[in-house]
């Protein structure tokens, strides 16, 4: 009778432990925040173990040296001045070796745990440990010290394993959490020295080139046919570069979210006449037709007129940059259900398939930038596409592919 209550009594154990084992998982299955979970992991060890204290030991990925991360009744300040040495320890045994360990009835004083029974004010009278594999490496080991009643035996070993299992997978996740974070912080960091070196960019440019846009001007006016010539070339090349720094200006200014949206009710036709009245002579330079269909019955919707102006303005410009001379180009206004779409096309070099989510990325072009025979930057579309959001509106572009022209519209919400 006897033998069947102590029986009953270690199953009794085990289902208890078992139960625990399962509440254990679910909540560092549930905590990300390594400190917190390293401290709840050595609380659980000790608890389960019914030992007076629990610590886990982690390698330090830089000194490669065992560093105690969490211990029960000990502030984490405490912890940080408290190294394992590898050799001589008990710790660096189970690291080391892969192997667990179960030490009962220890002297007072053992070299093992001098320094550290000195440190933390703690006498080691029993203890046991086990690895810590994090997937294939042992990166640290889960100790118990000083069973309360009776000494560590092989079911507080399984336990202390089965901990240190769910352990391992529960640091795994927290530190490429951490891992993640950091790189969205590097990430940011990043997004922010391209705005930055944007801004200081465009603004230190403006300067020179307005000297450069005043005297080739002056130039062009005050001097003979020939030297004119030059002087002109100098200043088209001036003003295309002006248009690139207010590109980069524009764009900087939208994903800072520094450019605010001025929406007032107002009649679309007016803001797409302005904008063919920009292109219009650009493209009869080309030898292109540029054509401009607008109802008659005024089209309201909530814009701010000079950002739409400038969004209308770089299809067009795409446009005309895109399609040969004596190519057919086109602006369209129409209602569309509850929308109002602005179509701009030409029967130009087209877009490849492929290519159509991607083209009003910042930066992106079309053609290749060693082999490309168009010039520009890659802003003008991601401009377009930030101001037609601003609007609460959207743009896309349809082709057949290369050679088959290309169309966008511009879709914002009616009044």
């Amino acid at each position: 009778m006897e033998a069947d209550r102590q029986e009953i009594e270690l199953l009794r154990q085990m289902v208890v432990r078992l139960s625990r084992l399962v509440e254990i998982s679910v909540t560092l299955n549930s905590t990300l925040d390594l400190d917190r979970l390293l401290q709840f992991i050595v609380n659980s060890a000790a608890d389960l173990l019914d030992s007076e204290s629990a610590s886990l030991l982690l390698v330090d990925e830089h000194s490669q040296d065992l560093m105690i991360a969490a211990a029960t009744d000990i502030e984490p300040d405490e912890l940080a001045s408290v190294p394992v040495l590898k050799e001589g320890s008990i710790a660096g045994t189970i690291l080391r070796e892969d192997r667990p360990l179960i030490l009962n009835g220890l002297e007072p004083g053992m070299r093992a745990f001098e320094e550290i029974e000195e440190s933390l004010r703690f006498e080691v009278r029993s203890l046991i440990g086990v690895p810590l594999r994090i997937r294939d490496s042992v990166t640290g080991v889960l100790e118990a010290a000083n069973k309360r009643v009776g000494v560590f035996d092989e079911a507080d070993l399984q336990t202390l394993t089965n901990v240190a299992s769910l352990a391992a997978v529960a640091i795994y996740n927290a530190r490429q959490l951490e891992a993640l974070n950091r790189a969205y912080e590097e990430l940011g960091k990043l997004e922010k020295l391209k705005s930055d070196f944007i801004a200081i960019a465009s603004h230190e440019l403006r300067t020179p080139l307005g000297l450069i846009l005043g005297n080739a001007a002056l130039l062009k006016d005050m001097t003979d046919e020939r030297v004119g010539e030059y002087a002109e070339a100098v200043l088209s090349s001036a003003e295309r570069m002006r248009e690139l720094v207010e590109d980069m200006t524009s764009m900087n200014m939208m994903e800072a979210g520094l450019a605010e949206v001025a929406m007032a009710l107002q009649p679309l036709q007016p803001i797409a006449q302005a904008a063919y009245d920009q292109i219009v002579g650009l493209a009869k330079a080309k030898g292109q037709n540029l054509e401009l269909r607008l109802p008659k019955e005024p089209i309201l919707a909530m814009a701010d007129r000079p950002k739409l102006e400038v969004a209308l303005t770089n299809l067009l410009n795409n446009a005309v940059r895109f399609t040969p001379e004596g190519g057919k180009l086109w602006l369209v206004l129409e209602p569309h259900g509850r929308e109002a779409w602005l179509r701009v096309g030409d029967n130009g070099i087209g877009i490849p398939p492929d290519q159509l989510d991607t083209v009003f990325d910042l930066f992106y072009q079309v053609e290749d930038h060693l082999t490309r025979r168009h010039g520009g930057m890659g802003m003008g579309l991601a401009i377009v596409k930030a101001i037609a959001e601003a609007h609460g509106g959207r743009v896309w572009v349809e082709s057949e592919g290369p050679g088959a022209g290309a169309t966008f519209t511009l879709a914002l919400p009616l009044g």
